[in-house]
């Protein structure tokens, strides 16, 4: 049973503002409390470096660039656990909903046969560090704009 986190908000600043926000990775730690350091080219192929917060641990955390629409998305995978045991993939999309206004949508998915035992060991916190994220970057591009 796959792990689905959808998160989404739709937040009054344009949609560059919130791109501004999601890929200005030097800032991450001025209001992202999940992952509060990140580092990538968004190149296809790249990987994206993370330190994550989950409960009171903090990790490093390795993935790779899957996609890259500037301006509109981007989205990173882990490497496969072997023989299909574990496998993840995380989105960032902004849609704009006029010139001052847009969504931001952010999706989580984890699965494979091993996903039930991660689930189980930091599923709550998946859940809250995606939150919180969503709310933090609807807090930080209103910021930005005010």
């Amino acid at each position: 049973m796959a792990l689905v986190i959808d998160e989404t908000i739709e937040i009054d600043v344009p949609a560059a503002t919130v791109w501004e926000v999601l890929t200005d990775f030097d800032r991450y730690g001025e209001w992202n409390t999940f992952c509060f350091e990140a580092a990538s080219t968004l190149e296809p192929g790249a990987p994206i470096d993370m330190q994550v917060q989950l409960g009171g641990n903090r990790r490093p955390q390795r993935e790779w660039i899957r996609t890259h629409t500037p301006g509109s998305e981007f989205s990173y995978a882990m490497k496969p656990v072997p023989l299909g045991a574990l496998h993840s993939l995380r989105s960032h999309t902004v849609v704009p909903l006029g010139p001052d206004r847009c969504r931001y949508e952010s999706r989580f998915t984890l699965a494979g046969w091993l996903s039930p035992v991660v689930v189980l060991a930091l599923g709550k916190h998946l859940k809250a560090g995606f939150g919180a994220m969503t709310a933090g970057v609807a807090t930080r591009a209103t910021s930005l704009v005010d």
